[in-house]
């Protein structure tokens, strides 16, 4: 957490009411995003109890599982759930641009929209993690044969959840709390933020009352049901146990209305469950839209239309499910992905979003202040050639701690990186007085091209992490060059008849 978080935390404490600490959104919102509300059963792992989806928040699909422990009702359930989201992801994968041929890539055909699953927190996320492990080995034919959408909708689920989810930047799977509290600090704990009605409480109050109170009745399971994936143990032992037993007993009577009876019975009441949280989820969603997008919104949305256009190519080319644990070069290209996302998330947030660049300047990585003076005809010789050399004379009231010699940038411009020359108190005012020397964005010539300078009186940013160049993916052997000491090659994917009973943890 940084000094200005911890801050903001302070003051919404105080104030009774969440203090924003981004200007804009970082996080994508389609138009039609998939809302989907997981239930799982308590006590054993990748259980569905139900699901409550869709894209229209006026109609939202429920889907229930009578006896989560029966193995034909939970993959009749996945069946239903992939007759659910499927065609959603067809529709959007059949329209597609075609993206002009660059240095690195041949000319190809990336999908014109991607899909977006929007879940109340990242333990949804996590289920549907466990959701996909556990249906995208299955087969059509054997001893335990399934309908063939199960490990199709497997193969999705895990590359939502388990692919992009992590991927920062990346917004086709999104976790509700953990995007609010990206932009809003509250005056409760970051653990008590992971519960989606009492961060929206602090966000956006009902009238009358502040955040703190608000978010106590949003935490009272008798008001406001828990947003899953797991279930109040009250409801549990005191709805759903007797409701689930009433079904086995009329089953077991070869009862068909007593046990359709039961059936309705269990569905209104996961209903009654389930329906506050999909409100409060399209709620959230209203929320934050009504931040304005970040201007680096619509590139990252574009990675993950071409993230989403190769695994769909994939899937129809005939590409194996993803394996249970990836190889030692795959993990080694994911870590690398990870870290060189990272990178790039956190430079185009603080570019976009003053709010976020002031953590730096607040952390002294960055500072911040009016152009005083600069000299535009200052050259370095190497040789016979010269080459433009800019001085520019920052005066700044935060406190720089940078040392002489250190590479920085502006966020006003990004590919223009300067060296810091020296640090000296403002000899006519308070403050500091900064003297950078410009070396690069300033074109080929011997002058710098025409606005390619800071003017004096103009207000600059410059911070270290903003030169840093960007990291490039160490030089990995190929799959199946992987050492002795790593492994070796891995083998080729064969479908086992273990992978049918594997354990669901």
């Amino acid at each position: 957490m940084s000094t200005l978080t911890a801050l903001a935390r302070a003051r919404a404490a105080h104030a009774g009411r969440a203090v924003p600490i981004a200007a804009v959104r970082h996080v994508h919102l389609t138009d039609r995003p998939f809302v989907l509300i997981p239930l799982m059963q308590a006590g054993e792992a990748a259980a569905p109890l139900a699901v409550m989806a869709g894209t229209d928040r006026s109609a939202p699909h429920l889907l229930v599982v009578g006896q989560p422990r029966n193995r034909d009702q939970r993959f009749a359930f996945l069946t239903d759930f992939a007759k659910l989201l499927i065609p959603y992801l067809d529709e959007l994968s059949t329209h597609t641009e075609t993206v002009e041929a660059t240095k690195n890539h041949e000319e190809w055909q990336r999908c014109t929209d991607a899909p977006q699953l929007i879940l109340p927190n990242p333990g949804g996320i996590d289920a549907l993690r466990l959701l996909g492990r556990s249906a995208r080995f299955r087969t059509v034919d054997g001893p335990y044969p399934v309908d063939p959408l199960v490990p199709l909708l497997g193969r999705h689920l895990t590359w939502f959840a388990e692919d992009r989810a992590p991927m920062p930047g990346s917004s086709v799977c999104l976790a509700l709390t953990t995007a609010l509290a990206q932009h809003w600090a509250t005056g409760q704990s970051a653990l008590e933020d992971q519960h989606l009605p009492a961060l929206l409480s602090w966000i956006d109050p009902p009238p009358g009352m502040d955040g703190a109170s608000a978010a106590l009745l949003a935490e009272d399971p008798d008001r406001v049901p828990p947003a899953g994936p797991t279930t109040d143990p009250a409801f549990d032992t005191g709805v759903l146990a007797p409701l689930v037993r009433a079904q086995e007993e009329a089953r077991a009577l070869d009862d068909l209305r007593a046990v359709a009876k039961a059936e309705e019975e269990l569905r209104a009441a996961l209903a009654a469950q389930m329906q506050p949280t999909w409100e409060t989820a399209w709620r959230a969603v209203d929320v934050l839209r009504g931040l304005p997008a970040a201007a680096s919104d619509e590139l990252r949305w574009q990675v993950d239309r071409g993230r989403f256009t190769d695994f769909v190519t994939g899937i129809a080319e005939g590409v194996p499910p993803q394996p249970k644990r990836p190889s030692a070069v795959s993990a080694a290209r994911r870590l690398a992905d990870l870290e060189s996302a990272q990178q790039s998330y956190d430079r185009s947030q603080a570019v976009d979003d003053p709010l976020i660049l002031a953590r730096y300047r607040v952390g002294g990585e960055a500072f911040a202040g009016r152009i005083t003076f600069v000299d535009a005809e200052r050259q370095e010789f190497k040789g016979k050639r010269a080459w433009p050399r800019p001085l520019v004379l920052l005066h700044t009231l935060d406190e720089v701690i940078l040392r002489p010699g250190a590479k920085v940038a502006s966020p006003a411009r990004v590919s223009q990186t300067a060296r810091l020359r020296a640090v000296r108190p403002h000899p006519t005012a308070a403050g500091f007085e900064v003297e950078l020397e410009l070396q690069s964005g300033m074109g080929r010539g011997k002058t710098p091209e025409g606005g390619s300078l800071p003017t004096v009186g103009e207000e600059r940013c410059y911070a270290t992490f903003l030169a840093e160049q960007r990291g490039t993916r160490p030089e990995l052997p190929d799959v199946d060059q992987t050492p002795w000491t790593h492994g070796g090659p891995p083998w080729p994917y064969v479908p086992r008849a273990e992978e049918q009973a594997e354990d669901w943890h």
